[in-house]
């Protein structure tokens, strides 16, 4: 019984050890597509005024840099970081930016579950009364 589970808690498994490696370097820079040459471009593309957000000079660079710490230094709020990160990944991927880009969605106009009276007329619940 010892020896089995000695044998058990030895074996060449997986390490439970936290890697050190940035994975930001480790991924595939994509190359320039379409009309997508330069970072403004592809922040341009993905719209949500990015392009006046983020400056970068060149392509690698952009690829390099870009990661949830150095945006937030930069002072993009976490919507426009996740956002951005999120059009990225999706673009290293090789999906076509017009399948992916979207406008934020408009702020609601009626705050919280809405009025009790709406259009003269007063709200009461739905449910089946009897």
């Amino acid at each position: 019984m010892a020896f089995n589970f000695w044998s058990r808690s030895h074996s060449p498994l997986r390490s439970f050890a936290r890697s050190f490696v940035n994975k930001a370097t480790v991924r595939p820079i994509p190359a320039p597509r379409d009309s997508i040459n330069t970072p403004q471009d592809f922040l341009k593309a993905i719209g949500r005024s990015m392009d006046s957000k983020i400056s970068q000079d060149s392509w690698e660079e952009f690829w390099r840099s870009a990661t949830g710490n150095q945006l937030r230094a930069k002072g993009l709020s976490v919507r426009d970081r996740r956002y951005t990160l999120w059009c990225m990944e999706k673009f290293r991927q090789g999906v076509p930016i017009e399948e992916f880009a979207y406008e934020p969605r408009p702020k609601k106009t009626i705050r919280g579950w809405g009025p009790a009276v709406q259009n003269g007329k007063r709200i009461r619940s739905r449910r089946i009364k009897n």
